[in-house]
């Protein structure tokens, strides 16, 4: 089990610590619901250095990146992140990621934890372009400030103007007393926020001087579990469970970043399935009746008919409802179309409604 540079500093904090993707990581603090509302309504801090990074380099870095992902990465200026994914051969999904236009012609590439390996080799695979190749996972430590009193609470430690970085953009500038930090303002929470990319040596000492400079504003620390309600209430997709190797792009409502303007991994046949149109979409949905919906249980029709699965699924802490996201029969993805899940011997009604869940 591999620790992040911050291992040591949650257990000093009484988190309960967990394995994920191979790491010992803080799953929750004080409480799952505290810690999601501590995010909604003030600032909170999650390590999440488990994540992996691969810098691509060089003037055919571009080209690999334009082959592997489904957007398109060329119109990134410098300063720019943008949500992608990584297609496979069998209209499935090797990972979802983010790509950060860095310089002239290097690229961050963020990619899931528990995908590292897979991801580096797939990307190897279609390197026939040169394209210069690092993992720097290894070496690098993230940390996610996010809730809307994050820039406020921050703007002491840094000479940028937080407030002025727009949502998927970037800045690389001091944080911290640390020079050459990345800035970036892509978060998962829907809370506003940023994220900070910095090294395993440096992680601690940023650590240390978020929270002294957050004190005033209740800052506290929040572990994965209250990232995962946070991301769900948003409607956004966790590899694993909404997304995997077997979920198309277009099935999943991810038609926006499958741009068909530049030919990618399987760009042929997500293109046919496009103009056919998808036989299952990814939908979200709220119980109407008391219940929470789970990972795997099953989606059904008034009469008890599989019409699908639950991918995710919670009793949404902002909302105080059970929500979920779920892949059913295209005729059943219509908002407001009412579902069942079965939860054990027991169908509960729900409805189809549109993302995100939890609107400010």
């Amino acid at each position: 089990m591999k620790n992040t540079a911050l291992t040591h500093i949650h257990e000093s904090l009484g988190a309960k610590m967990v394995p994920f993707a191979g790491y010992n990581m803080p799953v929750q603090y004080e409480g799952v619901n505290a810690e999601h509302e501590i995010v909604r309504n003030g600032v909170g801090v999650f390590d999440v250095s488990h994540m992996g990074e691969f810098l691509l380099s060089g003037e055919n870095a571009l080209a690999l990146i334009q082959k592997v992902t489904s957007n398109d990465a060329s119109v990134l200026e410098i300063g720019r992140a943008q949500y992608s994914c990584l297609p496979n051969n069998d209209g499935g999904i090797v990972d979802d990621l983010i790509v950060y236009r860095i310089k002239e012609n290097q690229y961050l590439l963020v990619v899931n934890a528990s995908n590292i390996d897979k991801d580096w080799n797939w990307i190897s695979s279609h390197n026939d372009v040169g394209a210069e190749m690092k993992n720097i996972s290894e070496d690098y430590s993230l940390l996610a400030i996010q809730g809307p009193k994050a820039v406020e609470a921050m703007q002491s430690l840094t000479s940028v103007d937080l407030s002025a970085i727009k949502y998927y953009h970037f800045e690389v500038a001091d944080f911290a007393g640390i020079e050459h930090v990345i800035i970036s303002a892509t978060g998962y929470t829907g809370s506003g926020g940023f994220e900070i990319y910095c090294k395993n040596t440096e992680v601690e000492q940023i650590w240390n001087k978020v929270f002294e400079a957050g004190k005033a504003f209740g800052i506290k620390p929040v572990g994965l579990a209250a990232r995962d309600t946070l991301r769900l209430e948003m409607g956004f997709c966790l590899y694993g469970n909404d997304i995997n190797d077997t979920t198309s792009p277009l099935e999943a409502g991810l038609g926006w970043i499958t741009k068909f303007t530049k030919d990618f991994t399987n760009s042929e046949n997500l293109k046919k399935q496009k103009e056919a149109g998808v036989t299952k979409k990814l939908v979200g949905f709220e119980l109407t009746e008391r219940g929470i919906p789970r990972h795997d249980y099953e989606i059904v029709d008034a009469d008890v008919n599989n019409i699908g699965i639950v991918t995710s699924g919670t009793m949404a802490p902002s909302l105080g409802k059970g929500i979920g996201l779920g892949y059913v029969k295209a005729e059943f993805a219509v908002v407001d179309s009412e579902i069942f899940i079965q939860i054990r011997n027991n169908k509960i009604a729900a409805k189809v409604v549109k993302l995100p869940f939890y609107k400010k």
